[in-house]
């Protein structure tokens, strides 16, 4: 099994000179790759003279998540892709287990390894802790981590299971799974494109695991910060861009209302707070939504499976009966 290794790359020279060793050290066998989506820090020069084992893809211009990876894949051939941020630290052996399972199951199309906290290895991290899932209303949440709410890692999650959706962070998938999917919708930029690749893999029945036996740990937030309004517009738009595209069609419109109205509420509690940005930027997601609604409805497709959540409304266990691990809210 071929696997490919491909860390997209945007001014990250200090992360790369961090985190490279490692995945070079710790990834024999694959092909190691690094996607620069037209950096103007010192990031290819640093690739050239300190790592000449890597392959270097650079795109044209900065592509953002989605798009980024989509053209760079054109040039990489493997049967598995390893899409991994810049700021992740693997661990000896991360790819064992990954391997093992692609080979033992054949139906099993895309993985997650478990994501802990670079920075306190002893908890989760919040992009993707121990698999993903989402609610009736499109909010993603995980085991290991509901909204703000992360748990310390004591083995609770070290079973593998059928997940919902598998973090961008560390993300593995089948390479002709990956293209016959069309890829990453290049209209998202970046956030959730990934949960909105494994939606649509799960509407063609395409199964997606956690595997535990993978360790990486992932900084988060160095590239956008965690609490940027900028990711607040991203989330916010991109949710509803996704469940424009996947949520079964006699469930659509009353599902996109009451996500709207939660997603107004959410932008009180941001004026609560005292982050009027936050609440722009939520505001602004909900318009450059309707502009492009039509756009997104037509990329549906002919099946949307019903059963995609795990709950139906996971905003209403964590803050009305204040369910703060994942036990607590299925």
């Amino acid at each position: 099994m071929k696997v490919a290794v491909v860390i997209l790359n945007w001014n990250g020279a200090s992360l790369l000179e961090q985190f490279l060793p490692k995945i070079i050290a710790y990834s024999s066998g694959a092909d190691l790759y690094v996607a620069d989506n037209a950096s103007t820090d010192r990031s290819i020069d640093v690739l050239k003279s300190r790592f000449p084992e890597i392959k270097i893809i650079q795109n044209q211009h900065n592509f953002g998540f989605a798009k980024g990876y989509n053209e760079a894949l054109k040039y990489v051939d493997a049967d598995v892709y390893a899409l991994v941020n810049s700021d992740i630290e693997v661990t000896p052996n991360w790819l064992e287990p990954i391997r093992e399972a692609f080979s033992n199951e054949k139906e099993t199309i895309i993985l997650q390894p478990k994501i802990l906290d670079f920075k306190n290895k002893s908890k989760f991290e919040y992009a993707g802790a121990a698999g993903g899932f989402i609610d009736s209303y499109g909010y993603p949440f995980c085991r290991g981590r509901i909204f703000e709410t992360i748990e310390n890692d004591f083995g609770q999650y070290n079973n593998a299971i059928e997940i919902f959706w598998a973090s961008g962070a560390c993300f593995f998938i089948r390479s002709d799974a990956f293209h016959s999917l069309n890829g990453f919708d290049v209209d998202f930029f970046a956030h959730q494109e990934e949960i909105d690749l494994c939606w649509r893999a799960f509407n063609k029945k395409m199964i997606i695991k956690y595997i535990p036996n993978s360790v990486v740990y992932h900084i988060g937030g160095a590239t956008l910060q965690q609490g940027s309004p900028k990711k607040t517009f991203l989330n916010f738009r991109n949710s509803l861009f996704m469940l424009t595209k996947n949520v079964p069609s006699n469930k659509l419109f009353s599902t996109l209302f009451i996500r709207m109205v939660l997603d107004g509420l959410a932008g009180v509690y941001f004026i609560i707070q005292g982050k009027p940005r936050h609440f722009l930027a939520i505001l602004n997601a909900h318009f450059a939504f309707y502009s492009q609604f039509r756009k997104f409805y037509k990329k549906r497709e002919p099946l949307q499976r019903k059963n995609y959540f795990k709950t139906k409304s996971v905003v209403f266990a964590y803050f009305v009966k204040s369910g703060k691990v994942f036990g607590d809210v299925i």
